[in-house]
């Protein structure tokens, strides 16, 4: 016969500090164990995480006794040649055994002892009744198991029976639990919910497993430990930037196995509730950029139905507008990062309608009367110290357009903005923002691109792709995915390598560098120009 009693189990949540458990000096400190006596090894600093109760040496499991207390539970050892013993005490000893117990406190024979000794193992004689000992000890050592089993439980009820039902109580209640500070951050360590004080491992620090261990007297160490549990989104696209965040607690290191359970099951929760709200976010997301293509379609009045739409949605339509348009990048989560934009807005003293929009947002300003000049130089500074907070979240470029006036001025102002962060984007000497009024003759080029008399110059520049159409197709797609031959093959439906393959000829034919911003602007003015009616 041969069963483990009591087992520890390890988990991926992030460690700082160490981490103890019981140890064979705890075991000896239960009632039960007062008579055992130690015949062989040291007792000092012996982890324990198991008890295996052994029949034969041929049923010892190497992955069972790590870290175990073996006892030998069948016929008596005792009456058995000395060699039995050794031979069963030296397999316990390979397979990662600390400590073993036999029946009785007589002396062993000095060989035996100096075998445990090289072994490094332990051997206890049982004073009173074996298996009353061994059960003891079984108890003991899954003592943190249960206690994190009952915790774990209290937290999985309340929030399947709804009395915790937002990330702020359930924190509360984890502190509660555990009897720490617990806190819930994100991913660059600000605390959201709960204490202040606790910070947070960087998100790219590597996490170690759970450990057990005590001191050199084979007491538990005291002082405190920091536990983080990552909380992911889910169902993220690949690729794009996904909100995190961290349960973080600081306990005593004899309660780490507790408190990282605990917060597993807490960031199960949160996990739940944060997609639950992705939800929400996507789906408004593209109730705005469903309202925004058709507010940018208007050449005249709005229908009652659109002024209805817009009105619920609480954008301004009547007075005059000045819209702005930020490009991210295919990489940046813009419908979970809308709120960072608006904060990022208010703090410019700027109250703006923002919409998800392609590879950015799009929005606008609105005011009941025409600004003047310096009303609108300085609105230009409000909105450049917008696109400042936002480079540091994202590495946008920004456009700003003209103010015009009524529905149809939004759609002007915005095909403006779309135009100068076109042009940003290629300026990192200037910030990569524009205003149309510092574009000067950017913005009259960008005029000439709609126009027949650019045409001919557009064709010129074309005419080694004209022959294919499909090069001048993938040419400006790829010039509008910013190089993204990633982007490029999934909008045209091919696979990578042949994208690769289009753009190095494109390449070859025009005698050109994609890589040089001011080569791929006027290629993509020209895509712009002659890209439809090829």
């Amino acid at each position: 016969m041969t069963g483990s009693l009591a087992g520890s189990f390890a988990g991926p949540g992030a460690v700082t500090g160490p981490a103890v458990g019981p140890s064979l000096a705890s075991v000896r400190a239960l009632p039960e164990w007062r008579s055992a006596v130690v015949l062989a090894g040291d007792p000092a600093g012996v982890p324990l995480s198991r008890v295996v109760l052994l029949d034969s040496p041929d049923e010892l499991g190497t992955a069972a006794a790590v870290d175990a207390l073996v006892v030998l539970a069948g016929p008596s050892w005792r009456t058995a040649p000395a060699w039995r013993l050794d031979a069963v005490l030296r397999r316990a000893a390979d397979a990662g055994a600390r400590a073993a117990l036999l029946a009785g406190t007589e002396p062993l024979p000095g060989p035996t002892r100096l075998l445990c000794t090289r072994l490094d193992l332990c051997v206890v004689g049982a004073g009173g009744p074996l298996l009353d000992l061994a059960a003891s000890a079984a108890v003991h050592l899954a003592a943190p198991e249960v206690a994190a089993a009952r915790a774990v439980l209290t937290v999985s009820r309340a929030v399947a029976e709804g009395r915790v039902t937002a990330p702020g109580p359930l924190v509360d209640l984890c502190s509660q639990l555990l009897a720490v500070p617990v806190a819930l951050t994100d991913a660059s360590g600000a605390v959201l919910h709960g204490d202040p004080s606790l910070v947070v491992p960087r998100p790219d620090t590597p996490v170690p497993q759970r450990e057990r261990g005590s001191d050199g007297a084979g007491n538990a160490t005291t002082g405190e430990t920091t536990v983080a549990r990552p909380v992911l989104l889910a169902g993220l696209l690949p690729g794009l930037r996904s909100v995190q965040r961290w349960l973080v607690a600081r306990v005593p290191t004899s309660a780490v196995v507790v408190t990282d359970d605990v917060l597993a099951a807490a960031s199960t929760a949160v996990a739940g509730w944060l997609a639950a709200d992705r939800t929400a976010v996507e789906r408004d997301a593209r109730g705005r950029a469903a309202l925004l293509t058709d507010v940018l379609r208007l050449t005249g009045e709005p229908s009652p139905e659109l002024r209805q739409r817009a009105a619920a949605a609480g954008w301004p339509m009547a007075g005059w507008h000045v819209g702005v348009r930020v490009r991210t990048g295919n990489t940046t989560d813009v419908a979970g990062l809308r709120h960072e934009a608006l904060r990022c807005a208010s703090e410019a003293g700027l109250q703006l309608v923002v919409a998800e929009h392609g590879d950015g947002w799009s929005g606008w300003w609105s005011s009941d009367r025409s600004p003047s000049a310096v009303e609108v130089r300085h609105l230009a500074e409000r909105f450049r110290r917008l696109h400042n907070a936002l480079r540091h979240i994202t590495g946008c470029a920004t456009g700003v357009g003209r103010p015009h006036q009524g529905p149809a001025g939004i759609a002007r102002t915005l095909s403006e903005a779309t135009d100068a962060a076109l042009l940003a984007a290629g300026r990192p000497e200037q910030g990569r923002f524009l205003h149309v009024d510092q574009l000067g003759v950017a913005q009259t080029l960008l005029a000439w691109t709609r126009t027949e008399t650019f045409e001919p110059a557009a064709r010129s520049l074309l005419e080694p792709l004209l022959s294919d159409p499909s090069l001048v197709q993938t040419l400006r797609v790829y010039l509008d995915a910013e190089s993204s031959l990633s982007e490029t093959a999934t909008t045209l439906g091919i696979h990578r390598n042949t994208a690769a393959q289009r753009v190095a000829r494109i390449e070859r034919l025009l005698g050109v560098s994609l890589n040089d911003h001011e080569q791929r602007l006027a290629l993509q003015l020209a895509c712009r120009a002659v890209g439809p009616r090829t």
